[in-house]
């Protein structure tokens, strides 16, 4: 076929697409679903340390998820949005099916998800084509809280800090393995931090009772997980508390389970401990039946709670 007629193909193509896109942005506000590609610039919340380049790869076509700076011109199923684009995008396509090699696009990788850095409309045919692979020259940035595709812009604001708090604490070389520590609302990560300089206190009072020497920043650490987080969060499971609140995480569970400990504690003259307190904050706490079903419809409309939780 001659290129007048790929070209013409490329053209109709570019068309649908961007029918599609206007599509997919109304089915995305009915389900209040973000439609757009991550900006590459949210991922410094995530306090990367470093980059190293990794060369030439072949990448899974699905896992670009943002760019550096095309993120207003395609959705996030990497659809045109722009029609003053579309000659670029009609060049790319027509080129393809004239048989001429494209050349590899350049990314940036952040955990297992890239971000365009040049070859935007490259990964917009190649997704549209339904292509599943792509060659790319690859950065890949150092971050200890890798994002995930539906993460927003807050998600990403939290998993930064939380890198923080890993830093801080250096908990993935004191309990490697450990639950992971997540919360649904910035500025929660220095609450926990007071909490582990106030058990290091604790335990340095009870050592100097004991005529013994201070404990280390990494056993206070060890202690706050093992004797205080881990133990409710197994007495989230052991009394089927976590069902109670959905949309919510166990860290979250935590901060308002210790506030409410310290509150009977108050309350009844001496610490009533955090099975008692984790008891009488889910039964007394819990959102009503009605609210909690309304709230998983829509966590569930929005792809954030699994239909069989």
């Amino acid at each position: 076929m001659s290129s007048l007629h790929h070209r013409s193909t490329a053209r109709h193509e570019v068309e649908r697409a961007r029918f599609m896109s206007d599509i997919r942005d109304m089915v995305a506000v009915l389900r209040r679903q973000p439609n757009e590609l991550l900006p590459f610039d949210w991922v410094r919340h995530l306090a990367p340390d470093g980059e190293h380049q990794l060369g030439l790869q072949t990448i899974p076509v699905d896992h670009i998820i943002g760019s550096v700076d095309r993120y207003r011109e395609f959705d996030r199923h990497y659809l045109p949005k722009e029609p003053h684009l579309d000659e670029r995008w009609i060049g790319v396509r027509s080129a393809q099916m004239d048989g001429k090699e494209l050349p590899p696009i350049q990314v940036y990788k952040v955990g297992e998800l890239y971000f365009v850095k040049d070859g935007n409309h490259r990964v917009s045919v190649a997704r549209r084509q339904g292509q599943m692979y792509i060659d790319a020259y690859v950065i890949e940035l150092n971050v200890a809280v890798p994002p995930d595709e539906h993460d927003t812009l807050k998600d990403l604001i939290i998993k930064g800090e939380y890198a923080q708090f890993l830093k801080a604490t250096d908990l993935d070389r004191i309990l490697p393995g450990h639950r992971e520590i997540l919360f649904t609302t910035p500025g929660r990560y220095e609450k926990l931090l007071e909490h582990i300089r106030t058990r290091e206190y604790y335990l340095n009072q009870k050592r100097a009772a004991e005529g013994r020497e201070p404990v280390t920043w990494d056993e206070a650490v060890e202690s706050w997980y093992t004797r205080l987080y881990l133990r409710i969060v197994d007495n989230l499971d052991t009394h089927h508390v976590m069902f109670r609140f959905p949309g919510r995480t166990e860290a979250d569970l935590y901060l308002w389970i210790m506030d409410h400990r310290y509150f009977l504690t108050q309350k009844y003259g001496h610490d009533v401990g955090s099975e008692e307190a984790t008891r009488d904050f889910g039964e007394h706490f819990a959102p009503p039946l009605y609210k909690r079903t309304l709230q998983k419809v829509q966590l569930m409309l929005t792809g954030k709670l699994d239909p069989a939780m």
